[in-house]
């Protein structure tokens, strides 16, 4: 597995729909940036979030387009295909293991909520952003007891 972690904006409302065999999908589009080339130029990079089951469905139901969110999950192998206008373009798909509300993101209603609905993990509520130990919480379930971050972040690294 190729594991990622993502921040950025939601460019469109949670979509929801379910399988022939009654099985949740929820998906979320969500946009971040990247300074790249010679002169810095951003780029914007869409991101195809999958969450299979009910296992965010409180904080989803938060989420709206314009949401700031950090994503962390498997990454799948980039596809290509050729949009309406005939140009190739890159799908970029990630299946949701780990999601919160970005502590970037600005003071929306989405940023302002009870405790157990900021941050939800497939195991279940995590602490707010940087509060907890990581040896208690580490964010890969498989990493417990690897020295983490304590939340620090530095203005030029965050990619919004």
């Amino acid at each position: 597995m190729n594991f990622i972690h993502i921040a950025g904006h939601l460019g469109a409302d949670p979509e929801v729909r379910f399988t022939s065999s009654g099985k949740k999908v929820t998906t979320l589009k969500v946009a971040t940036r990247s300074r790249r080339g010679k002169n810095g130029e951003e780029q914007t990079i869409w991101w195809r979030v999958t969450i299979w089951g009910e296992q965010f469905d409180k904080m989803v139901s938060f989420l709206k387009k314009g949401s700031a969110v950090m994503v962390y999950g498997d990454v799948h192998k980039p596809e290509i295909f050729t949009d309406r206008e005939g140009k190739p373009q890159v799908s970029l798909d990630i299946t949701a293991v780990h999601i919160e509300f970005s502590p970037f993101g600005g003071g929306g209603k989405s940023s302002q909520g009870a405790e157990g609905e900021h941050k939800q993990h497939a195991a279940g509520p995590v602490a707010p952003f940087g509060s907890t130990p990581a040896a208690e919480a580490p964010m890969n379930p498989y990493m417990k007891g690897v020295p983490q971050g304590k939340g620090e972040t530095f203005d030029d690294e965050v990619p919004f």
